[in-house]
């Protein structure tokens, strides 16, 4: 006891409700800490105190990005990073494998649902972009498929279970394949399972067909530094390469896997 419930931040007087957390700070290792620190004073001083004009503009009228980025939760693929992006380019959504829940489980994954709705219908982004990449450590659990033994465990593969048809794909078409293969494999079919379920809402679909909204499937390669749009009409991922109009991956029928999984065939994904 002895400590009060209520804590006051000392420039804003905004006052910060709720049970008092006491933190071993005594057994933390500060160094990391300290780093993100050093580079918030590094944003300070070399892009804050530089670009006034951006920050006054978005602090006063408010944020208006044109697309909506979903992406993985990894720490080595940060969005803002990979495509250079300024404050107030894109709203984005991460969590494990850059996953989309269909319609019918959208109550379920609200953390992530409703940041999509949030996105589309209220900031009215133009473009939607599921972004996965290389080496991503919640496919390759998703491939392993190994019961959960704890509840932590539980957690993660109810939410992998939105990938588990491309998983069954995968299995079902490159049987005779490496596990590294499968993997990247998966990596990219699921990609088009989010897009495919990004379709099952009625408020999406409907812009999509109106035109007043494009989804775009990407893959991010470590290993090369490259970045990787899904081509509907080739069937497969290429390299990206700067576009002036068009580009997106829409309706239903093109965001089917299978002749994904043909181009693998006889060209598998290394």
């Amino acid at each position: 006891m002895g400590r009060s419930r209520y804590n006051r931040h000392r420039d804003s007087g905004v006052p910060i409700t709720g049970l008092y957390v006491h933190l071993h700070w005594q057994q933390l290792n500060m160094r990391d800490v300290n780093k993100f620190l050093t580079g918030f004073r590094r944003f300070q001083h070399h892009y804050f105190d530089r670009n006034p004009e951006l920050f006054d503009r978005l602090f006063m009228e408010g944020q208006r990005p044109r697309a909506l980025m979903l992406a993985c939760c990894d720490s080595r693929c940060d969005p803002g990073v990979l495509t250079d992006s300024e404050p107030g380019d894109m709203f984005v959504v991460r969590n494990v494998a850059n996953l989309v829940p269909p319609h019918t489980q959208a109550a379920s994954y609200a953390g992530t649902t409703s940041a999509i709705a949030f996105a589309i219908c209220n900031l009215e982004v133009e473009h939607v972009i599921v972004m996965g990449h290389a080496r991503c450590g919640g496919i390759r659990a998703l491939m392993a498929n190994k019961p959960p033994e704890c509840d932590e465990e539980q957690l993660i593969a109810r939410w992998l279970g939105i990938a588990e048809d491309a998983r069954q794909q995968v299995l079902k078409d490159l049987p005779g394949k490496s596990p590294e293969i499968q993997a990247r494999a998966c990596e990219q079919a699921s990609i088009l399972k989010s897009l495919e379920n990004l379709m099952s809402y009625p408020w999406i679909s409907r812009r999509v067909n109106e035109g007043k909204l494009a989804l775009h499937g990407w893959y991010f390669d470590m290993a090369n530094g490259t970045l990787m749009q899904y081509d509907s009409d080739a069937g497969e991922f290429r390299v990206m390469e700067l576009q002036t109009e068009g580009g997106a991956d829409h309706p239903e029928e093109s965001l089917q896997p299978q002749r994904l999984f043909e181009s693998w065939e006889s060209n598998p994904p290394l």
